[in-house]
Order: C-alpha cells, then sequence, then structure tokens
C-alpha cells in the first residue's frame, strides 16, 4: 500500500488567466458551431456586463471548483473589479478556500484512483477524494477547527454567512495569512479586501457546519451563533434593490445559482419593481430533461420573471474548460478597465446597523 505523503505529492497549480491570452483563440471559436460558438457568446456577453459600468456582477460558483484549480481566476475577478458578490456552496469556501489559505493544499489523484476503486485505502490514509483530486482528512479537521473558533469569538446571535465570512477575511488578515506575510492569496481574503460580499446559503453544509455543530452543543441553554439563512437572501435582495441592473455569472446550478435569480422576486415581494438580471451565463454539463435546477435553462429562468433573454447564454460545458475562455478573454480585453468596485458590503454594514 502507497503511503499517504507519496499519495500526495503533486499539488493542485491553479490556473492564472494572466498569463494566457485566449482573445484569438475565444474570437476564433465565433465561427465554429456547438459549445464553441456559445462559448465566445458568453465571453462576449462577460465583456459586454464589465463594460456596462452601472452592472452589478454577481458569480455563482456550485460544484468543487476551487480545489479543481479556478482559484486565482476568482482572487483576480475580484481583485480587478470584475465581480461585486459572490453566492457559492460552502465547500468551495471553507473547505476549498479558507482550507488552502490556512496553508493547506488540494493533490492530483492517479487515474486508477478516481474511479472509487481504492478509496477504501484512502480511507485507511485518512485521504479524502474529490473526483481526481486528493485532500488531506487531518488537515481538514485542522480547518474544521479554526472554523469552530471564529465561530466561537463573534456575538452569540444570528449572522447572515456573509458577516462569518467577513470574519474569516478578518481573521486570515489578523493572523497574517496573506501573501504580504508569506501565506497565500485566497478568495476569502481579496473578497474582504475589497468589500465583496460572499453568500453561502446552505452554509452548515461544509465544513463550516462543524464548527457550529461543536458551538452549539457546547453553549446549550446560552445564548450561541446562528447562520440566517433568510439573512442572507434579505442582503442580497437590498444589494438589487440599490444596484437595480445586475448579471450573473454561474458555474453549476443547484443552491446558488436559484439564491442569485431569486432576487428579483424578492425585491418585487417588498414592493419594489426590480429588473430582471440584464445579463446572465451559466455554464452546466446538466440538462433540462429531469426537471432539475442545475440544467433549467435560463429561458426558463425568464419565464419566472428572473432573467432577461436578450443577453443570456447557456453554455454546455465543464467549468475548468469554459471558465477560464470567458474570463480570460474579458481580462485580456480590459473589459474591467473602467469599472471601480462597487463594496458592495458597505451597503449590507449599513443595513444591518439599520436593521
Amino acid at each position: 500500500m502507497p503511503t499517504k505523503k507519496e499519495l500526495l505529492d503533486r499539488p493542485i497549480q491553479h490556473l492564472d488567466i494572466k498569463q494566457h491570452n485566449v482573445v484569438p483563440l475565444v474570437d476564433a471559436m465565433a465561427h465554429m458551431a456547438y459549445s464553441s460558438r456559445d462559448t465566445y457568446r458568453a465571453a462576449s456577453i462577460y465583456d459586454m456586463m464589465l463594460r456596462d459600468t452601472d452592472c452589478g456582477v454577481i458569480l455563482c460558483i456550485a460544484g468543487s471548483m476551487i480545489s479543481a484549480g479556478l482559484k486565482q481566476i476568482f482572487i483576480d475577478m475580484i481583485r480587478n473589479n470584475m465581480v461585486d458578490a459572490i453566492v457559492s456552496t460552502g465547500a468551495n469556501i471553507v473547505d476549498q478556500d479558507f482550507f488552502e489559505a490556512l496553508g493547506f493544499k488540494h493533490y492530483i489523484a492517479d487515474d486508477q484512483y478516481k474511479y472509487g476503486n481504492e478509496d477504501a485505502v484512502l480511507r485507511e490514509l485518512a485521504i479524502d477524494r474529490i473526483y481526481d483530486t486528493f485532500i488531506d482528512e487531518d488537515e481538514l479537521r485542522i480547518c474544521d477547527e479554526v472554523t469552530h473558533q471564529i465561530t466561537n469569538s463573534l456575538e452569540p446571535r444570528p449572522h447572515s454567512s456573509r458577516e462569518f465570512i467577513r470574519e474569516m477575511g478578518a481573521y486570515l488578515q489578523r493572523e497574517g495569512k496573506t501573501p504580504q506575510a508569506g501565506g497565500v492569496d485566497s478568495v476569502i481574503l481579496a473578497a474582504y479586501e475589497k468589500n465583496v460580499p460572499i453568500f453561502v446559503p446552505a452554509f452548515s453544509d461544509c465544513s463550516a457546519g462543524f464548527g457550529f455543530v461543536a458551538h452549539q452543543h457546547a453553549r446549550q441553554g446560552k445564548p450561541m451563533v446562528s447562520i440566517d439563512s433568510a439573512k442572507d437572501f434579505y442582503e442580497l435582495t437590498q444589494l438589487k434593490i440599490a444596484n437595480p441592473s445586475t448579471g450573473l455569472l454561474m458555474l453549476g446550478g443547484g443552491t446558488p445559482k436559484n439564491f442569485a435569480q431569486d432576487i428579483v422576486v424578492s425585491a418585487e415581494i417588498l414592493g419594489v419593481d426590480a429588473p430582471m438580471h440584464k445579463y446572465a451565463i451559466q455554464i452546466t454539463v446538466a440538462d433540462a430533461r429531469d426537471g432539475a435546477l442545475s440544467g433549467s435553462t435560463l429561458k426558463e429562468a425568464s419565464s419566472w420573471g428572473k432573467v432577461d433573454l436578450t443577453y443570456e447564454q447557456m453554455v454546455y460545458s465543464e467549468a475548468t474548460l469554459a471558465l477560464p475562455l470567458i474570463t480570460g478573454y474579458a481580462f485580456h480585453k480590459n473589459a474591467h478597465s473602467s469599472r471601480k468596485g462597487k463594496k458592495w458590503t458597505s451597503i449590507l454594514d449599513q443595513v444591518a446597523v439599520t436593521a
């Protein structure tokens, strides 16, 4: 049996769109067919979205994207004002991004492991598998404990996930987990420094959930920290009200997709005639036949009053293939050059004060 050290020897390397000018390639794809032409149109819409400086850009992340090597793209999007808010699954933000910010890594798994034949061996070695990627379970438990410590440090009341994740960013800065102090950059840190709010509507469905369980178990009968998903929804709706023109860039589907799309309807419930999302791009490998949200089309979302049909594009592709092309195209065309950070966190902090 191989040793743990032997299996965890090739770290995932995060792709850097700054190093690859894909503009000529994507432009050439405009004259092709199938997913190539769809990808070109999606890249053009994202370019248009960024040049529309009134538009607030919301990035939705489902699936295990950061462990797969997309972390640096998300960081560059934040630091170059190419995104104004993020809605994500908890695994991407806690188990993967925060995990790496603490100094840990994800590793490449050989082909013999990605189909599950050796999972019993991996369990013996305390190695967790995400398809063809490995993560050290012992290191993940350290990440769990740090989130527990952050939970214990907070005022015992309901918090939005956005508030909690901001505290995670403050922790990284305070503890010197920054590039300036010899650490690595992270999505949470970049968002903290650029005032980009991150929402995780199902926050307990990740390693942070273990910290909440431990915290609430220890504080039975006493005031405790909890996550208020309704507060998440209210806060994101306030952003739609404050900035009516919005665009979505969605990886996968699930809760992040629906959460972000629904703020149009939520604003209407609050008596505000909010326009549908002006721009929308979804990258997915799902289709619509089983009725699942991940495969429902953007045209279907229009029937619910959520997405305008003028600038929408479905891209049927795995995200690690399509996202570097779409974001790299806009980056190297300098679509973001006139954008200033909207600093949406400051709006939400004001909402929290007045609530």
